[in-house]
């Protein structure tokens, strides 16, 4: 047969398919890292439910590449038969639901590579194709075959505005057709150039860098030709030029162009500022390379260049950017990161470069801002994104159907001083200023706890014995605690000014749990029942709602393994406080406790239903089925979980603040919705719950994925337009308390 099936056809079962038709590693090509690192993404975020393929395209039948499992099919790019033969075969595979073609003319066959227009044609499943490349000038045999294909297609994205708009005014495909998708970027946190240069042995250089597959156009020579007046002003400059020769290029006029550009740099003398570095660079590589570069230049001398997925990752590593006025450069380097400059001109790049060495905060300030403007182009949600186009055309392909992440404690412990967790980060760096609370290290002993009992890891019982130690030096001889505590160690005057009821009922929460775990080591359990009963015993009172939901779950949680009458009437005292507000301010189209939604809603319901486990108390179960279903109704939204903004809050006949939700409030519903499942046994809340874990995972309003895979840590929550980057211990440790419940 001319094609290679290389994983056998899969016999049917329950696992979705995705087939994307590209060229894949080993080939080196910009579209076949692509198609891996999108492929990935799928896979992490929706396997085993949805899985990802690839057909690959090869340059002839002779030049096989060793592909991996994911590669299902293979066609030569110049065996016009074998498009649509290998299309019937897809067709005929029940479990695929969705082909994505990666179009690039060169990777196809035939004039403009038209065709893979026959692959498209014989296929019967639903069709989406991605334009690398959009011409604003095409000649009419290109426009026709790209009109024809957007035709076919059910959906077609592209990688800025500007090509959307040229496939719509010049190619004619519908505005409604197409969607704007970014180049995908790599996950990670944003560090200064220090420890990766240190590494690779820069450390003493100001580098500028430029990556990607070698050949004419580059624009590399325009840069050599700017370097003597660098170098003249800062002697330790250093270019490196990254990347192996296209291999079409090479084929065709082997090492020309790198030739051309080593004779440039020894007739100017800059031998000693200029490094090659040919090799086709892995991942790994290239992010060490980019995170030591001072300045990146992306010089194309193609104005149409529709996209650079090197410009992508530049900025995606937080590093300013002087680039030519290609189509992608337009829209993304503004002022703010970095440096326009006319094409086939030296003296521009010569001037930027100067401009930005000559003023450090400037270049910094703009990485910093090229960070944070590129979050939205990391991976998970550029696949969030091909997800909502892909299960629009195939229901079937559940989008909440997603991958859980490994649980990573490393953001807690770089977090965790020996005295306890720090309160705030920058970005992922943890903020000492910032000191300590109650109200993070009770949820962080909860989280450990529950970490422990299910791996028993000797990390999590050291972090444990941290916190709860932590706890002990703020609790008073009142049987309250000390919120807030200075990196010093000193009690903050910030404890004088605020109500301790909160901090203090999450605390006694925290201890009942650690003692009543039965994995938790005698010791540790000892200690945290002291620590209660010590409070307990004196005349500690809530009247604060949540405080009271807090302090009913601890009591609950005591009961459990110790009934004694006189906790059972506080725990009444405390479930009847909530059942009373509901009274007092319930009315037909408001079923809640209070005439706001604030924070953390779902503790209240959730404190009724642990009171009802332990009393028997229908008064409980109902008051608590009644406001929980109320606060599902305010929060659910086209099957997507949408928290009170704590922008405004929901005031009681006023309109429900958006913006500002934090990670506190579906962590609270996770643990709320899993509760009420396991008594009721109704598997709605159980896929509710599944929802709302999802807000972590990108179901949300900014359709963008709050959890860090990278470092384990949480973002503090959504603002109106994008995220709050920093990683504190609340967001944190709230995402790893939901996390643990699956």
């Amino acid at each position: 047969m001319f094609f290679v099936l290389y994983s056998m056809v899969q016999k049917l079962n329950h696992t979705s398919q995705i087939v994307f038709l590209s060229t894949f590693p080993p080939r080196e090509c910009g579209i076949a890292s692509f198609t891996q690192d999108l492929a990935n993404s799928f896979n992490d975020l929706f396997a085993p439910h949805i899985e990802s393929k690839v057909v690959a395209m090869n340059v002839d039948e002779v030049s096989g590449n060793n592909y991996p499992n994911k590669v299902i099919y293979t066609i030569s790019q110049n065996r016009r038969d074998q498009y649509r033969a290998i299309a019937r075969q897809l067709n005929d595979l029940p479990q695929v639901k969705i082909v994505s073609i990666q179009h690039e003319f060169g990777i196809f066959g035939g004039d403009w590579g038209e065709y893979v227009l026959e692959f498209a044609e014989e296929l019967t499943k639903p069709l989406i194709i991605t334009f690398h490349t959009v011409l604003p000038k095409p000649k009419k045999k290109m426009l026709l075959l790209v009109r024809a294909l957007g035709v076919r297609a059910e959906k077609v994205t592209v990688m800025t505005k500007r090509s959307k708009h040229i496939l719509e005014k010049i190619y004619g495909i519908p505005a409604e057709k197409i969607a704007v998708i970014p180049h995908g970027i790599h996950s990670g946190t944003f560090i200064a150039t220090k420890t990766a240069k240190a590494t690779l042995g820069l450390s003493q250089y100001k580098t500028l860098s430029s990556f990607g597959l070698l050949g004419r156009g580059k624009g590399l020579e325009y840069a050599i030709e700017a370097l003597p007046k660098i170098a003249a002003k800062y002697p330790n400059v250093r270019l490196l030029i990254l990347g192996a020769t296209h291999p079409v290029v090479l084929r065709q006029s082997g090492e020309e162009y790198r030739n051309f550009l080593k004779q440039k740099v020894s007739a100017l003398g800059m031998n000693e500022y200029v490094r090659f570095y040919d090799k086709y660079l892995s991942l790994r590589e290239l992010l060490m390379f980019l995170r030591a570069t001072d300045i990146y230049l992306a010089v194309s001398q193609n104005p149409d260049q529709a996209v650079s997925g090197t410009l992508s990752y530049a900025l995606g590593a937080g590093r300013p950017v002087i680039a030519t006025a290609f189509a992608q450069a337009q829209e993304d380097i503004t002022h703010d990161v970095g440096r326009l400059v006319n094409f086939k001109e030296s003296k521009g790049i010569m001037k930027a470069t100067l401009e930005l060495l000559d003023h450090e905060e400037l270049r910094v300030a703009m990485g910093r801002s090229a960070y944070f403007k590129t979050r939205p182009m990391v991976w998970p949600n550029v696949v969030i994104a091909y997800m909502k186009l892909f299960s629009a055309l195939a229901p079937e392909l559940r989008a909440e159907a997603k991958h859980l992440p490994k649980i990573k404690l490393g953001h807690i412990v770089r977090m965790t001083t020996d005295v306890g967790i720090l309160q705030f980060s920058k970005l992922s760096q943890p903020n000492p200023s910032s000191g300590y609370t109650v109200d993070d290290n009770a949820r962080a002993l909860i989280a450990m706890v529950s970490y422990y009992t299910r791996y028993k890891s000797p990390i999590a019982l050291k972090l444990a014995t941290i916190y709860l130690n932590f706890l002990e030096y703020t609790q008073t001889q009142s049987g309250y605690f000390n919120n807030y505590v200075q990196f010093d160690k000193q009690f903050s005057p910030q404890n004088t000014q605020e109500n301790m009821e909160d901090p203090t009922a999450r605390a006694l929460h925290a201890l009942v749990v650690t003692a009543t775990t039965s994995a938790v080591p005698k010791k540790l359990k000892e200690k945290a029942a002291a620590l209660f009963l010590y409070s307990s015993k004196k005349q500690i009172a809530f009247t604060h709602l949540r405080s009271n939901a807090f302090y009913a779950q601890a009591l609950a949680c005591w009961l459990t393994i110790w009934p004694q009458p006189k906790l059972t009437k506080q725990l009444e005292r405390a479930c009847t406080i909530l059942v009373t507000a509901y009274a007092k301010t319930v009315s037909p189209d408001w079923q809640w406790f209070e005439h706001q939604l604030t924070y953390a809603n779902a503790a209240l319901p959730e404190a009724l239903l642990a009171g009802y486990k332990i009393t028997g108390k229908k008064i409980y179960l109902k008051t608590a089925h009644v406001t929980l279903e109320f606060l599902i109704s305010k929060t659910f939204r086209d099957s997507m979980y949408v928290p009170i903004g704590q922008a405004g809050w929901h005031i009681r006949g006023e309109r429900r603040a958006l913006h500002d939700q934090q990670p506190e409030d579906p962590a609270a519903m996770v643990q709320t919705l899993n509760t009420m499942f396991a008594i009721s046994g109704d598997r709605r809340y159980k896929t509710l719950q599944h929802t709302a874990f999802d807000w972590f995972l990108g179901d949300n309003t900014l359709s963008q994925v709050v959890y860090d895979q990278t470092t384990g840590g949480c973002y503090d929550g959504l603002q109106e337009t994008r995220l709050n980057l920093n990683q504190g211990a609340e967001s944190t440790i709230s995402y790893l308390l939901a996390r643990l419940l699956f």
